[in-house]
């Protein structure tokens, strides 16, 4: 399918980057570029219709060799365009077919910015609008080696003068000079081009007067000034169009690739690193008095589904069961796919009562909830759940000791670590023997620092330490041996992790009595 002007819609315009082929984008290019060709040989043909009132402000000996390149551009990439392209029936040398847009474009650019001049409007466009939209389009390499070039080009015009060159200038006329032997508000570029571009026919009597200047200069300026809008401001809101546009699908693609990432593609449920990353986050930010509870559920004789019904059923039980517990839990709630049938549910502020009654609403929610499969058949399944609080009493005791720990291995490295300096500075006395009392001094002095600047490293991290890293693996790990309990004790069961270690802590503490 070849590239038209339908292509160009506000929608699909905005989305051609990720959704066009390498030869659809190369052949947008092109279309681009001659759209660009054709204004500016309109413009021509607009020029030699009236050049009876610009012609003393073009050079028309310089307007019409280019008028004529003109026109071949717009031929050659008016059969690029169309449906007997050679990018679209060989694939294989699109490479070949980009370098050549490059190249042409690459060329009318310079033949513009030199007849139009390189400080211009359309000269600074035409450089970095066009070389943006030709990373978009087609291959980097290509854009940035033609980027170089114009920079070439632009040093080598600004010094061919000083050499006795002349380059040719659109906006050359008709030599007729006159003095200027006073000052005024004039540019340089005005004076010099009003200078040597006065048409005869505009003197009465050989002479000009300032009102005829004056008409004449605002003539001229307004005349080149309309022409740089015409020919820079289209593409330059276009290029500022496309890339708002392709800003625009970054920021929607970065959503889309967040909420891939943070969200499970099955349950709809957050997955399982995010459902981590904000239980971290829900943590440092409880208060002084506040309970965490943490609930892992996994559903049970999940595999006999998968074999018995199919996986498609599989995925059906996981995604109602997720919409069940997103409807029986608060907004304030974590829920989480943590593994295949294993659901992830963090209750900040949440008291280990409050935990237990909401895991056995979630179980005898789910236990009666029908799943009905496409076959006809229903079904019900069934949950076993582990729950753990950590309380606000054990979290200060897991928090000062982490402190003290981190104190501890931080000030011990220290001071092992002199021994093997000290070794290898004996080593290279004994070697050389050229130990200088200065340099001992020096070394002593570097290696205090370090010490001094690595304990205060270490305080600071001390003092910021909320909890260990791992926490949150820990509290798992201990809801989930509470989840092992209940489907050791028959499944469709919820087991307290709390009520475990207390039974255990008793039952030590019976044993030291006893012994």
């Amino acid at each position: 399918m070849a590239v038209s002007i339908s292509h160009l819609g506000y929608r699909k315009l905005s989305r051609v980057i990720f959704e066009w082929q390498a030869a659809d984008r190369a052949l947008l290019l092109a279309l681009f570029i001659l759209l660009e060709v054709s204004s500016h040989w309109l413009w021509c043909l607009f020029v030699w219709w009236r050049q009876d009132i610009y012609g003393s402000y073009v050079d028309m000996d310089v307007l019409y060799p280019l008028w004529i390149g003109l026109t071949l551009m717009v031929l050659f990439f008016s059969w690029m365009v169309s449906r007997l392209s050679p990018i679209r029936e060989d694939t294989g040398s699109l490479y070949k077919w980009q370098a050549i847009i490059v190249t042409l474009y690459s060329l009318y650019i310079a033949v513009v910015i030199i007849v139009m001049g390189y400080s211009s409007l359309v000269a600074g466009v035409s450089l970095v609008g066009g070389a943006m939209l030709g990373m978009v389009l087609i291959r980097r390499r290509y854009v940035w080696k033609a980027f170089l070039g114009h920079i070439a080009l632009i040093f080598l015009v600004t010094l061919i003068p000083y050499f006795g060159f002349t380059i040719p200038n659109l906006r050359q006329m008709t030599i007729a000079s006159f003095p200027l032997d006073s000052y005024n508000y004039l540019t340089y570029n005005e004076m010099t081009v009003i200078e040597n571009a006065i048409s005869a026919s505009i003197f009465q009597n050989g002479t000009l007067s300032w009102d005829s200047f004056n008409q004449l200069r605002f003539s001229y300026a307004f005349f080149w000034r309309t022409t740089h809008i015409y020919m820079a401001l289209p593409k330059a809101v276009f290029i500022i169009y496309m890339f708002r546009t392709l800003l625009l699908i970054l920021d929607n693609s970065k959503a889309e690739i967040m909420q891939y990432a943070n969200q499970d593609e099955l349950t709809q449920l957050k997955s399982r690193r995010y459902g981590l990353t904000q239980m971290q986050q829900a943590l440092l930010a409880m208060g002084d008095k506040q309970d965490f509870s943490v609930i892992l559920l996994d559903l049970d004789w999940f595999k006999s589904i998968n074999d018995n019904y199919g996986h498609d059923v599989g995925d059906q039980v996981l995604s109602e069961v997720a919409q069940t517990l997103l409807k029986s839990l608060s907004e304030e709630s974590i829920v989480s796919r943590y593994g295949g049938e294993e659901f992830l549910i963090v209750l900040p502020d949440t008291q280990h009562d409050s935990a237990m009654t909401i895991a056995k609403q979630l179980r005898r929610d789910i236990a009666q909830h029908v799943i009905k499969s496409d076959d006809g058949t229903d079904f019900n399944i069934t949950a076993s759940i582990g729950v753990y609080t950590l309380t606000h009493d054990e979290r200060a005791r897991i928090q000062s000791e982490y402190k003290t720990l981190a104190l501890e291995e931080s000030t011990q490295p220290l001071a092992e670590s002199q021994k093997p300096r000290k070794k290898e500075a004996d080593i290279d006395k004994a070697r050389t023997n050229k130990t200088s009392t200065q340099k001992e001094s020096s070394q002593k002095t570097r290696a205090q620092k370090r010490i001094s600047h690595r304990r205060k490293r270490a305080a600071t991290e001390i003092l910021k330490a909320q909890l260990p890293s791992d926490i949150c693996q820990r509290l798992i790990c201990i809801a989930d041996k509470a989840l092992y309990e209940a489907k050791d004790r028959g499944r469709n069961q919820v087991v307290s992790a709390n009520d475990m270690l207390a039974a255990e802590k008793d039952k030590i503490s019976v044993l030291y009595a006893i012994s």
